[in-house]
């Protein structure tokens, strides 16, 4: 029997970690193992699954695809992995792999169509998690009077629109849509994020809402849509490259020392994100005086902060916070403003 897998996309900051956390929580004894990809160098992810405290969250089962995107690391990084979980004398009953907020889910759905892969296993389904006010915002909307301007202007211009790619390229993949964060909308503003994406969504593709990512397992790990089968009938902006990119972000570490004052860095990060177009923050302060790790989180002005589990002995104390944005964000001001120094 091929063993399930799921795959979890989303933009950076839409709930793909808050979703696994939930069904880890509740996987009613199951043995799951999670593939975990990041844009960038500090595994920030990871590390908050093992901070969550639930049984059966263990370190081994928690594997980590650190700098860069799993769906441009198929061969090198991606096969390997499943290889080695596949082949553990007690393999897992299920494994779900969250994808980087900026990776196209298609390359690595085609992955599982590799002999070595497909005998063993199926692609459950793609579980796309989209963050309700973003789309609200118009975060993801191309603007069709500026592009039909620039043309008019230059038609020798391209108009690559990388985020609203991107999301396109995630529906287009879904065989479940999780529409989280509902409870930052009204009933307007969902009613109208929810005509959007049915518009955009194949037939078939089901919509479940949800806050924080709360969703029954059965309904997410119990797909059964063999995506692999049909993944190279779905389209994608991206389906004639040979190569695929993402020169157009950015990931950077932003070192800030020892902070008293989490509402301090909160105050400065507003400001940091009003002012830069910066797309996702993540990581954690070390508060001088608190036992615990503190947990910093941002998406847009949208800002999360909390006390997840102690510091552990082997481990050094320090405050970094990833920042992601996109290509020509100003790296050394957001530095700056970040340790409390003027933004210029």
């Amino acid at each position: 029997m091929k063993i399930p897998a799921t795959v979890v996309t989303g933009f950076l900051g839409a709930g793909k970690t808050s979703l696994i956390r939930h069904l880890i929580a509740n996987a009613g004894g199951r043995r799951l193992a999670v593939v975990i990809n990041e844009f960038g160098d500090l595994g920030v992810d990871r590390e908050l699954l093992l901070g969550c405290g639930i049984a059966g969250c263990d370190e081994g089962d928690l594997i980590e695809l650190p700098n860069g995107c799993i769906c441009c690391t198929v061969a090198d990084a991606f096969l390997p992995t499943m290889e080695r979980l596949l082949n553990r004398e007690q393999p897992p009953e299920h494994i779900i792999i969250e994808t980087s907020g900026l990776a196209l889910p298609k390359p690595l759905v085609k992955a599982f169509q590799w002999p070595d892969v497909v005998a063993r296993t199926t692609v459950d389904g793609v579980i796309t998690v989209i963050d309700a006010p973003a789309v609200a915002a118009g975060r993801f909307a191309a603007d069709p009077e500026a592009v039909q301007a620039e043309r008019a202007a230059d038609p020798a211009v391209l108009h690559e629109q990388p985020l609203q790619e991107l999301f396109e390229d995630q529906l287009a993949c879904a065989d479940l849509i999780v529409l989280n964060k509902i409870d930052g909308l009204d009933d307007r503003a969902l009613g109208a994020v929810s005509a959007e994406l049915a518009s955009r969504l194949r037939p078939e593709v089901k919509v479940v809402m949800t806050v924080r990512g709360t969703l029954d397992p059965l309904v997410a790990l119990g797909i059964q849509a063999a995506t692999e089968e049909s993944i190279d009938g779905r389209w994608s902006h991206h389906d004639d490259e040979e190569d695929h990119d993402h020169d157009e972000f950015v990931s950077f570490v932003a070192e800030l020392g020892p902070e008293p004052d989490p509402q301090a860095i909160e105050r400065r990060l507003r400001a940091v994100v009003a002012q830069h177009d910066i797309l996702r923050v993540k990581g954690f302060l070390d508060v001088p005086g608190k036992a615990m790790r503190h947990v910093v989180q941002s998406v847009g002005g949208r800002i999360d902060r909390y006390f997840d589990r102690p510091w552990q002995a082997d481990e050094a104390r320090a405050s970094r916070l990833v920042i992601i944005g996109q290509k020509g964000v100003n790296e050394a001001a957001i530095r700056a403003a970040l340790q409390g120094n003027r933004v210029p």
